[in-house]
């Protein structure tokens, strides 16, 4: 079971984020020095991944641009000998191969990963949400396929969260497996704290099997009249074997305004050419 493919999903419409992503992709909004969605592709390809297929709509033709070659630019730096400047550039149109399909309706993201079915064919593949970064020393998405490869299973990527929270994600029944993985034998989607079957929840990252597209084809649409991938992993899980890994890192949020700047601050501190200067800032403002 080698998984080389990923499916992204950023079809959404940032509604956490307006006004400023009334006409910017939330994905494409700048975490220090590069747009959320490089960290998610990065993650990706640090995993082995190969092929990356982004599921976007008819308003999100930026991140197209973002990751292509810009001629006019690249010859600008080059003729003024700004070398690191020019290979930044060129490294994010030579990061992956990256393909591209329109969402061209909002239908949840069940629907969205469906839309993979052609470019996913009967291969393994991994999903990362456009919204979620994750900071670990061995990659969120890496950790999974190890999981997924290792028990020929699909995998989830999990960990507890407050009580009061669980009721914003998918709760898991699990059984105990092996240290941090887990069996996965049953889900619900946003449940109440009594329909909760834990506090572990999905966050973000998935390696699933083909089986996931008939399934989603299938599923009628469910919380908020979507179709939700929950669901469809909640009859995936009853058919083939499913594996959570409790994930070592911190996962942000991104889509909102507090994950965001969470993200920005923490990844500015690890920035080796900011980091230093803004420690020293964020102890002077706590004096002032």
């Amino acid at each position: 079971m080698k998984v080389t493919k990923a499916v992204i999903p950023a079809a959404g419409l940032g509604t956490r984020m307006l006004p400023a992503t009334k006409t910017v992709p939330k994905e494409m909004l700048p975490l220090v020095d590069k747009p959320v969605i490089q960290y998610i592709i990065e993650e990706a390809v640090e995993s082995g991944i190969e092929d990356i297929l982004i599921v976007t709509n008819r308003a999100k033709s930026a991140m197209d641009d973002y990751f292509d070659y810009t001629p006019e630019l690249e010859d600008r730096l080059s003729a003024a000998g700004k070398t690191e400047e020019l290979e930044a550039v060129r490294r994010t149109a030579d990061i992956a191969n990256i393909f591209y399909v329109r969402q061209k309706e909002t239908r949840g993201l069940g629907h969205a990963v469906w839309r993979a079915k052609r470019f996913v064919g009967d291969e393994p593949f991994a999903v990362l949400l456009g919204d979620d970064v994750m900071m670990a020393e061995t990659p969120v998405t890496k950790q999974l396929i190890d999981a997924a490869e290792r028990y020929g299973a699909s995998a989830v990527g999990t960990q507890k969260v407050l009580p009061e929270a669980i009721s914003k994600y998918s709760s898991l029944k699990v059984a105990p497996l092996d240290g941090r993985i887990f069996r996965v034998e049953d889900m619900n989607e946003k449940p109440t704290p009594e329909e909760k079957f834990s506090d572990y929840a999905i966050l973000g990252r998935y390696v699933l099997t083909r089986e996931i597209f008939d399934i989603l084809e299938n599923t009628p649409p469910g919380h908020g009249g979507e179709i939700q991938l929950t669901d469809g992993l909640k009859t995936l899980c009853k058919l083939v074997p499913m594996v959570a890994v409790d994930f070592e890192g911190r996962r942000y949020d991104t889509g909102n305004l507090k994950g965001f700047l969470e993200a920005t601050i923490d990844f500015a501190l690890r920035n080796d050419e900011v980091g230093a200067w803004l420690r020293e800032f964020i102890e002077e403002k706590a004096r002032g």
